[in-house]
């Protein structure tokens, strides 16, 4: 076997061709990966050996030092990536057939090759591991499902007035970010509190820029107008200090400040002013009331309980900073019922941290096998020292005892959401004569205005309920369709889907479609096996011949809702193929499931058909002209005014704006002039 030599010392082994993604490797300690390493280099000569064999094979020629491992089947598909201390020893585990179950039985006997990446410790390791199933999702590891990001909450620093905002993504502007928040709600709910606690504002500085006087926020005492000078910049600025010492921690100096200033403006007869300081520390105990449980002991950590029982497992997280709770989510990673739910939280916090800010204190509702190495891992990922800690008693087991609680509740809810959306999707199967269990479901409407903005929502369905991270939604773009034409929309819908689909994963053999066991096991489909379609016969010919055209008509299972006599809910017809049109009776419960994803379809296009609208309806004239971007934008907006004023004034007043040269001025005149151009 070849080995080839990566930067830092970093070593690569390889055995055969590999057509996909190229790896991403670094050896740097606490990196995610950004140097590609070509795997296509080296390796055994073809073999017929698998499983067992072929890895005793890999064996002989690993090394003793740490590393990570993929194996991969006959496809080229990852089935498990794993890390170790020293990979001979570790990988020779599988070679001798010490395996703790018939699912890592079964994973040996479909590998048939390997590919190594050695590094210098195993911490490194450890974090390559991460990167790595977080990136390739490999069937028989433990899958961190949900990986939205955290929202905070962001403090601008670029501005002589910062604003407060809700923030997502990349920390690419200059500013103070607090969190994470559990959710973008709570995020919103602290926001909303914080405008009425400290006055900041939240408006997008071209409509600071832009404001002549103040807005209806300054009005009703949620804003302090800085942008018409209302309050001087010294006094804006204490009042932003306030708000990022509050966010930091110190709320209880904030409160006695202002609660001070109160009584001093009362002992002074001026009661407006004491008025205002009492609604601003009334703000602040609404933003502490919804935080809920606020341990004293606790400053920065997160706390993880895990509940396991009946092979599903639910993980709890807590947020706290700066002493306050900022809310909580839970977790139901995809792990082999087999594990242990130790086994299962080992492999979770690795992956969670992957691409989140880590705090100094981890808190565990039970100790794991790699607490050590993921303290060291995590630090050297931080830069900063990382305590992960399973607390016995005092406060801190009060507070873990309380995650766990919410982690027995939340998986209850869980087990008995998954098995009334087992019995809906069977019940789904017997209703429609369908010979299988659907694994996905699509339903697709349409919303628009007179043919205006028109837009088609795409929502999704699984054994899991409602799949959010699937929904799509389509901005109707030909300008052929006739506007309001419905049957036009669909087919231009459908045929964007299913070429994309045909593309990206090619058509699917039917035959072999997995058992509902199975499909446990394997990644959430990309094919439907079945699409609502809103409407009636004339919808279903449009869809049946998109389908005729592509060649998927026997592969997708289409089906019509149409509203019933006076469109009232529950007599419903659905249109299928090689059967008649038929209703449901009137409190079947398929017939509720169905009507819940029709009107969750029906919210999700109207939803996206209004941000849409709204976005056409404050659309600035000066976006599209080219070469005019936020900096140009801004000096024109605060030298004139409006866009409006821009369109009326002449060359040499566009001339004389800062920043704007005699060709951007003459681009911008010839937009609004097209004689201008002639």
């Amino acid at each position: 076997m070849n080995a080839k030599k990566l930067p830092e010392g970093g070593v690569v082994y390889d055995d055969m061709e590999d057509d996909e993604e190229d790896i991403i490797v670094e050896a740097e300690a606490g990196q995610t990966p950004t140097t590609p390493v070509d795997w296509n280099e080296g390796g055994l000569e073809a073999t017929d050996l698998v499983g067992a064999d072929l890895i005793g094979e890999f064996v002989k020629r690993l090394p003793n030092t740490p590393g990570v491992y993929r194996m991969l089947n006959a496809a080229g598909d990852v089935l498990y990536v794993g890390k170790a201390r020293n990979l001979k020893k570790r990988v020779s585990s599988y070679a001798l057939g010490r395996v703790h179950s018939n699912r890592l039985a079964q994973m040996v006997r479909l590998t048939t090759h390997m590919e190594f990446v050695t590094t210098r410790t195993e911490t490194e390791a450890l974090l390559l591991e991460a990167n790595l199933i977080k990136r390739l999702r490999p069937r028989y590891n433990v899958l961190l499902r949900d990986d939205k990001s955290f929202p905070y909450i962001m403090i601008t620093g670029d501005h002589r007035a910062p604003a407060i905002f809700k923030h997502r993504g990349a920390r690419a502007r200059k500013g103070d970010y607090f969190g994470p928040f559990a959710s973008a709600g709570a995020v919103g709910r602290t926001i909303n509190s914080l405008q009425r606690a400290f006055l900041i504002r939240t408006c997008t500085d071209s409509v600071f820029e832009t404001r002549t006087r103040p807005c209806l926020l300054y009005q009703i005492k949620r804003c302090s107008g800085p942008c018409t000078h209302e309050i001087s910049d010294a006094d804006y600025a204490r009042l932003v200090n306030e708000a990022k010492d509050f966010l930091s921690g110190k709320s209880q100096k904030v409160k006695a400040d202002i609660a001070t200033a109160m009584n001093l403006a009362s002992e002074e007869l001026d009661f407006e002013r004491a008025a205002i300081y009492r609604d601003r520390l009334a703000a602040l105990s609404h933003v502490q009331s919804h935080q809920g449980i606020n341990p004293a002991g606790v400053d920065e950590a997160d706390v993880f309980a895990i509940h396991h029982e009946g092979g599903v497992s639910c993980i709890q997280v807590f947020f706290f900073r700066t002493g306050q709770n900022w809310g909580n989510r839970a977790y139901f990673p995809k792990a082999d019922p087999q594990l242990s739910g130790a086994e299962v939280l080992n492999a979770f916090l690795a992956q969670f941290y992957d691409d989140k800010p880590v705090p100094r204190q981890i808190l565990l509702s039970e100790p794991v096998e790699e607490m050590a190495l993921l303290s060291a891992a995590l630090g050297e990922k931080a830069g900063h020292k990382v305590a992960i800690l399973v607390p016995q008693r005092g406060e801190k087991r009060d507070l873990v005892d309380h995650v766990v609680a919410n982690a027995r509740e939340a998986h209850g809810r869980k087990l008995s959401e998954t098995a009334s959306q087992a019995r809906l999707l069977e019940g789904f199967r017997e209703t429609f004569g369908l010979s299988f269990t659907p694994q996905r479901i699509e339903v697709y409407d349409n919303s628009h205005i007179m043919g205006t903005n028109a837009v088609g929502g795409m929502v999704v369905a699984g054994p899991d309920g409602l799949m959010k991270n699937q929904y799509r939604k389509f901005n109707i773009k030909s300008t052929e369709i006739t506007p309001g034409d419905d049957f036009g929309m669909m087919r231009e819908v459908m045929t964007r889907r299913f070429n994309r689909l045909i593309k990206e994963e090619g058509i699917p053999d039917r035959s072999t479609r997995p058992s509902i066991a199975e499909a446990g096991d394997l990644p959430f489909p990309a094919w439907p096996d079945v699409i609502l379609i809103d409407g009636g016969q004339g919808q279903m010919t449009a869809v049946r011949a998109i389908l005729d055209d592509l060649g998927i008509r026997d592969v997708v299972t289409a089906i019509g809702i149409a509203k019933g006599a006076d469109r009232e809910a529950g007599r419903e017809r659905f249109f299928m193929d090689h059967r008649s049109d038929f209703s449901l009776p009137p409190r079947d419960p398929v017939l509720y499931f169905v009507q819940r994803l029709r009107d969750e379809a029906h919210r999700f296009a109207i939803g996206s058909h209004r941000a849409r609208r709204k976005k056409e309806m404050i659309k600035n004239p000066l976006d599209e002209i080219g070469g005019i971007g936020p900096s140009r934008k801004r000096a024109l907006l605060q030298h004139f005014g409006t866009a409006k004023a821009v369109s009326r004034a002449a060359l040499s007043d566009l001339m004389a704006v800062e920043g704007i040269s005699e060709a951007v001025a003459r681009q911008v005149y010839n937009h609004f002039h097209e004689d201008a151009a002639k």
